[in-house]
């Protein structure tokens, strides 16, 4: 093995043990990756940070063989944060930084920058089941789903971290606007979003708005802007993601067709085991003519209407609670209901990852996921599915 390929192998394993994982597969398009984001000096001072955000005095002596002096290791910092390489934040006036996870973060970091080799090894990267045990055995998800604010009657009692409008008022600035990188990445193969026109769709607060803007990515916005765009979302039929916390730092608006996550959800057979949500649908069958406005709706398969019944059916293993079939409904008959037990988020992505990290699985725990995944299938009646290399294509 060649020098430089040492230094990113040792990257990816040294991100392998964060708190979201990062695994080896036998195509080695991780490296490939790593390479594509990280210079190898870059890769081996990212090897030096952690999932927690650190300030220069702490991550200096660590890689004083690799930096001058504090200052050097900031401008150094400063340089893979361009790359999307990790993150940064300003904390009582000092600068912060650590690694990012592969997904949610170096990814949708490189959307100022997509290469078609790079959508290619990402591809090829997250359609390994190696990459699939990692990411499902995490034991909180880092996205959740809430409802869109027209599906929210009174009686949901909806909580301040579920109610949209809410994220938006308590969430701290800056605030910026990212073109969807799922988007980008299917205008790229060619294929046509069929939600939306709009590329600009996804906010980003706070901590994280900031790192993006140190990569060039996104472009800054008011908060009314803010509150603009994701109105113009939910009337479109895009389904609100934010971070899986009470205050969120963004908040995506995904479609079935190209959103990673909602695509990853369309191919498991119990997908819900794996996701963070408090509310599904229900349907007044006497109510209910069996138009298909809430199956045409539906981002992620759920809700169908069966020829023999004309009466629509939601599938609680794949309703995420997201109501856009309740508001497309004319004859309000179908509607929200919150699960028997809330689930709360951590109140901050300090929280959620410290949680990922010490419920962490290793070897065994990740191959029980693939053996759930399996049984699952079968039992669901589902075989189709083990036809599948790994979640959709990210």
């Amino acid at each position: 093995m060649e020098k430089e390929d040492r230094v990113y192998v040792q990257l990816q394993r040294h991100l392998d043990r964060q708190a979201v994982g990062f695994p080896a597969t036998r195509s080695k398009a991780e490296i490939r990756i790593l390479k594509y984001i990280f210079t190898p000096r870059q890769a081996e001072i990212a090897a030096h940070l952690s999932y927690r955000f650190e300030p220069l005095e702490t991550i200096f002596p660590r890689v004083r063989n690799l930096a001058k002096s504090p200052e050097d290791l900031s401008e150094l910092l400063e340089g893979i944060q361009k790359n999307g390489g990790i993150r940064s934040r300003t904390k009582d006036g000092k600068k912060q930084y650590c690694n990012a996870p592969f997904v949610v973060g170096m990814y949708e970091m490189q959307g100022g920058r997509l290469t078609t080799d790079f959508i290619n090894d990402v591809a090829e990267y997250t359609s390994d089941r190696k990459f699939a045990a990692a990411f499902l055995s995490a034991e909180l998800p880092q996205m959740r789903t809430i409802p869109i604010a027209a599906s929210i009657s009174p009686q949901n009692r909806v909580s301040t971290f579920d109610e949209v409008w809410a994220l938006i008022r308590e969430a701290e600035p800056p605030f910026m606007v990212y073109s969807c990188i799922c988007r980008k990445r299917r205008s790229m193969e060619n294929e046509k979003c069929k939600v939306t026109a709009r590329e600009e769709t996804c906010l980003g607060f706070g901590s994280m708005a900031e790192s993006s803007e140190t990569c060039g990515m996104g472009r800054q916005i008011t908060r009314d802007e803010a509150m603009s765009i994701l109105e113009l979302n939910q009337k479109e039929g895009l389904v609100p993601q934010p971070s899986n916390t009470e205050k969120a730092e963004f908040i995506c608006s995904c479609c079935g067709c190209c959103c990673g996550m909602l695509r990853m959800h369309q191919i498991l057979p119990k997908p819900l085991d794996y996701w963070a949500s408090n509310f599904h649908s229900v349907v007044d069958v006497d109510a209910c003519d069996g138009c298909g406005s809430c199956e045409q709706a539906c981002q992620v398969g759920a809700v169908t209407v069966p020829a023999e019944s004309q009466v629509a059916v939601v599938n609680l293993n794949r309703c995420i609670g997201c109501g856009l079939c309740v508001s497309s409904c004319k004859r309000r008959a179908i509607s929200l209901q919150k699960k028997p037990i809330e689930t709360r988020p951590p109140k901050t992505p300090d929280e959620l990852y410290e949680i990922i990290m010490a419920k962490k699985k290793g070897a065994l725990g990740r191959w029980g996921v693939t053996g759930k995944l399996i049984f699952d299938a079968i039992t669901t009646g589902q075989t189709h599915l083990l036809k599948s290399q790994g979640p959709a294509k990210t």
